[in-house]
C-alpha cells in the first residue's frame, strides 16, 4: 500500500517518496486522523509513530488554512517528554512540508534554555508548537501563546510524559484547551496511567496497537554479564577495547553516575561524555552531535537518552546499572539495532539486583544466559528469594549492616 492511497497533498506525498510504504502504525493512524478522529496508538519504538500523525496534520493543515496569514493561531500543539524529541519531532514537520508552497511555522517550546527567543519566535503566533509541558506553561502564563484555537493535540510518547511526573502540567494544559479538538495519544507502550489518561481525555479513540512482528524485530544480541559493583568500570573498560566497540551508550541510574563513570574512562584514555538533564540545552545538543559523528567514544547517560535519541548505526548499549521498569528496558536498548543494523545490548547484572534483573527478564518474555569474563569472575553471590511483583520499580536485596561490614572487612584484606 503506498502513501498515495491516502490521498494526501502531492507535496506531502513528495516529501515521503524515499519510503517504500507506509508502516503498520502509518497505515492505520493516518485514515483516522484525516477524519478528525481521536486515536490511543501504541506501537513500538522505530515504527513510524512521529510521521504517522504529522503527515495527515500537514494536510488538514494545508486544507484548512489555504495560505499564511499575518497571525497564526495556535492549530497543532504536540507535546513531549524531553528537547530531544521535540528537536527530533519539529526536525519531521519541518522534512514532511519542505515541499508545500506555503510552509507552516514551527516553534519548539522547551526548556532548560531562554525563554526570550521562543517568546520572540511567537510574535505573530505559530501554526505548529512542540512543546515540553512546564516550558508551555510558562509561555501561556507570559501571554505569549494562547491554547484557545487549538485542533488538534498530540501526546507523543505519553507513558513517558507520566513517568516524569508530568500528570498536573497536562491537566492544567487541558483545561486550556478548546473542549472540541482532536486529540492524539501516541505510546510505545500502555501502562495504566495512560490508559485513565486516555479514558479521561480521549472521545471515543480508535484504539491501534502495533503488536511487534517477528520480522520487524531489531536483531539485538542481548548479554548478561555477572560482576561484582565494583568491578563494573574495569570491566567495561576490558569490553571495549576487547571487542573494539567503536561507539558505546552507557546507561546509568543518576546524574552523578553519569559524570563519575565518564571521568574513569576518560582517566583511562577513552574519550567519553557524560549525558544528563543537568546540562544545559546547549551542551546536550552539542554532546548529542558529537557522539553522532564520532568525535568521541562512549555517551554515559541517564535515561534522558532512552527515548527520542535516534542515533545512526549505534553498535553497542550497556545497562552499567539495570533501569527501573521492564517497559524501560525495551527502550533503552533499542538505541541499538535500528533502520536494519543490528546490536548489542550487554547488561551488568550483580548479586544486588539479579532479583530485579529476573524480572525484568519475565516481563520482557526473555531468558538470558548469565557470563562470567575471565578475570572479572564475581565473588559476590545472590540470595535466593521470591521475585516482586509490585509495579513501578524493581529493587534487588538491600545489604544488611553485616553484610556491609564483612565487605568492607574483605575489601581492607585486599
Amino acid at each position: 500500500m503506498p502513501f498515495s492511497t491516502f490521498n494526501l497533498a502531492g507535496p506531502l506525498q513528495r516529501a515521503v517518496s524515499h519510503y517504500p510504504e507506509p508502516t503498520r502504525v502509518q497505515s492505520e493512524s493516518i485514515p483516522v486522523i484525516l477524519g478528525g478522529g481521536d486515536i490511543l496508538a501504541t506501537a513500538q519504538t522505530g515504527s513510524g509513530k512521529t510521521t504517522a500523525f504529522v503527515l495527515p496534520l500537514l494536510h488538514r493543515w494545508v486544507s484548512d488554512t489555504g495560505k499564511s496569514t499575518r497571525h497564526r493561531p495556535l492549530n497543532t500543539l504536540i507535546l513531549v517528554p524531553t528537547r530531544e524529541l521535540a528537536a527530533q519531532v519539529r526536525s519531521v514537520v519541518q522534512d514532511c512540508s519542505a515541499h508545500l508552497s506555503e510552509r507552516p511555522k514551527i516553534v519548539s517550546a522547551v526548556g532548560g534554555v531562554s525563554i526570550n527567543p521562543q517568546m520572540m519566535a511567537l510574535r505573530g503566533g505559530a501554526d505548529f508548537v512542540v512543546a515540553t509541558p512546564g516550558r508551555l506553561l510558562d509561555l501561556v502564563s507570559r501571554n505569549a501563546l494562547s491554547l484557545s484555537s487549538v485542533k488538534s493535540l498530540v501526546l507523543d510518547e505519553a507513558d513517558r510524559l507520566l513517568d516524569l511526573g508530568f500528570a498536573d502540567e497536562l491537566a492544567q494544559i487541558f483545561s486550556l484547551l478548546p473542549a472540541t479538538r482532536q486529540n492524539l495519544l501516541f505510546s510505545a507502550t500502555f501502562p495504566k496511567k495512560v490508559e485513565a489518561l486516555a479514558l479521561e481525555w480521549l472521545h471515543q479513540p480508535t484504539r491501534i496497537h502495533i503488536e511487534e512482528a517477528h520480522e520487524n524485530t531489531p536483531d539485538i544480541l542481548q548479554r548478561a554479564i555477572r560482576v561484582d559493583q565494583d568491578k563494573r568500570t574495569p570491566l567495561l573498560l576490558h569490553l571495549i577495547e576487547k571487542d573494539d566497540w567503536k561507539r558505546v551508550l552507557v546507561f546509568v541510574a543518576s546524574q552523578y553516575a553519569a559524570d563519575h563513570v565518564a571521568m574513569k574512562l576518560r582517566r583511562k584514555g577513552i574519550r567519553s561524555w557524560a549525558f544528563h538533564g543537568d546540562l544545559g540545552q546547549g551542551a546536550r545538543s552539542e554532546a548529542l552531535e558529537d557522539f553522532k559523528n564520532s568525535h568521541y567514544k562512549v555517551m554515559v547517560a541517564t535515561d534522558l537518552a532512552a527515548r527520542g535519541l535516534d542515533i545512526v548505526q549505534l553498535p553497542v548499549v550497556v545497562n552499567y546499572d539495570l533501569p527501573r521498569s521492564a517497559d524501560d528496558y525495551t527502550h533503552r536498548i533499542g538505541r541499538t539495532g535500528r533502520a536494519g543494523e543490528s546490536g548489542v545490548a550487554v547488561n551488568f547484572v550483580t548479586a544486588e539486583n539479579e532479583a530485579h534483573f529476573r524480572l525484568i527478564e519475565k516481563r520482557n518474555d526473555i531468558l538470558l544466559p548469565r557470563e562470567e569474563i575471565e578475570g572479572f569472575e564475581p565473588t559476590e553471590v545472590a540470595e535466593a528469594r521470591p521475585e516482586s511483583a509490585g509495579n513501578g520499580g524493581i529493587k534487588g536485596r538491600r545489604k544488611s549492616k553485616k553484610d556491609k561490614l564483612r565487605e568492607a572487612a574483605r575489601k581492607a584484606a585486599e
